[in-house]
């Protein structure tokens, strides 16, 4: 028996994946509800990751990928029934929720990136907005505008909010990791208030005032489908019908920390799709009487597995926020704490895993998994890890219970 690892004594053509047709786009019946919306989800996966490499290059987007997520119902799912959605904003429809963004993040990374913050956006407005507002954005949804949210500052200038007359601001500096920067027609940005008033969330008519981009801050290892750009705003202005909530209610906790279940659910599918290309891999190679890739697999069965019940577990915690705030509050955020971090090492660990099973000849173009490696690498990065794991560990200390 060649030993499990060595697979450069084959020709490239007979490991070569053959890509699902695309051409024909896929039917989908109408999402009438959460579990409408999981199975749509799962049924658009193979043809997201059919086209995955087609988009990605440095400064391109997955425009024709919203357009399929567009016609499946995804991009309103999280929008209550009353306002043409599948009611997943709704706490006890969070495992569904997570479901969703897991079979996008599978079908291509940078799709379920760019989708989860169009989620988190319209999840922040059925918050923190008035209702006119939330209406107003709901029926932008349906029309198939992209939302998103940028957060992250630059280091040199970040954003302020400076004060005109008639509640208008005028914006001032810029955001670095804007994704789908030229392409959201409705970011949701926090911005310093004057005076120390603090940290204001608002949305941008991007389609109508849009940033001055600096593409070639986005040159990353993976993920380069997102067009993550830095987004200036200086001179963009705004009025007080864009603004989202009082000021520092985007940081309110459980929904600022808690929110991260949503980005380590698409994580979860990156290492999803792991699993299942080694599994065709070795297959395809007659490799599935190997002892040593059978232990493999097992392995990654069990952290793809294990990965699933921590969806579970988070989606229980969100469905009680709040239940018997403020220790709810605390325990749903620890409880998210946690599962972003289990989420990461299970990613990491399935990809080491993936790499020994498939070998060198596995990492080579066309093949997915070079693709898969980069894009689950630099997605994983998500900021304060350590502070993250400090924090449940501060929770526990405390004798908190979950």
């Amino acid at each position: 028996m060649a030993p499990s690892s060595s697979l450069v004594d084959l020709p490239l053509s007979a490991i070569a994946p053959k890509p699902a047709p695309i051409n024909t786009l896929t039917v989908f019946n109408p999402i009438l509800s959460a579990e409408d919306a999981v199975a749509v989800a799962a049924q658009l996966a193979p043809q997201l990751f059919a086209q995955a490499a087609e988009t990605d290059v440095e400064g391109g987007f997955p425009t024709q990928e919203f357009g399929w997520l567009q016609a499946a119902g995804l991009l309103t799912a999280v929008l209550p029934p009353a306002l043409g959605g599948a009611g997943l904003d709704a706490p006890a429809a969070t495992l569904p929720l997570l479901q969703v963004l897991q079979h996008v993040g599978r079908g291509n990374l940078a799709v379920g990136r760019v989708y989860e913050g169009h989620v988190n956006a319209l999840v922040l407005i059925q918050q923190l907005g008035s209702p006119a507002q939330v209406k107003q954005y709901a029926a932008d949804a349906r029309a198939g505008r992209l939302f998103g949210v940028w957060n992250t500052e630059d280091p040199a200038q970040g954003v302020h909010l400076e004060a005109l007359p008639n509640g208008r601001y005028r914006l001032r500096g810029a955001k670095t990791f804007a994704s789908g920067a030229g392409h959201l027609a409705r970011p949701l940005i926090t911005g310093a208030l004057p005076d120390g008033q603090g940290w204001q969330l608002f949305v941008l008519p991007a389609n109508h005032q849009p940033p001055a981009l600096d593409r070639s801050f986005w040159r990353p290892l993976g993920m380069r489908a997102t067009a993550s750009f830095r987004a200036d705003l200086t001179g963009l202005e705004i009025g007080p019908e864009d603004l989202i909530g009082p000021p520092n209610a985007y940081y309110q906790q459980p929904a600022f920390s808690g929110g991260a279940i949503r980005f380590a659910a698409v994580q979860l599918g990156g290492a999803e799709a792991l699993f299942e290309e080694t599994r065709d891999f070795l297959r395809g190679l007659g490799r599935i009487d190997d002892p040593y890739q059978r232990q493999r697999l097992g392995e990654m069965a069990i952290g793809l597995e294990s990965g699933r019940q921590w969806l579970r577990g988070a989606a229980g915690h969100a469905a009680r926020a709040g239940a018997t705030a403020p220790e709810g509050a605390e325990a749903t955020v620890a409880y998210a704490n946690m599962m972003r971090t289990a989420i990461e090492k299970i990613c990491l660990d399935m990809l080491q895993l993936a790499e020994r099973s498939v070998g060198a000849r596995g990492l080579l173009q066309p093949l997915p998994f070079e693709r898969l490696h980069r894009d689950l690498t630099h997605y994983l990065r998500q900021p304060a890890p350590d502070g993250t794991l400090a924090d449940v560990g501060r929770f526990v200390l405390e004798g908190r219970n979950f």
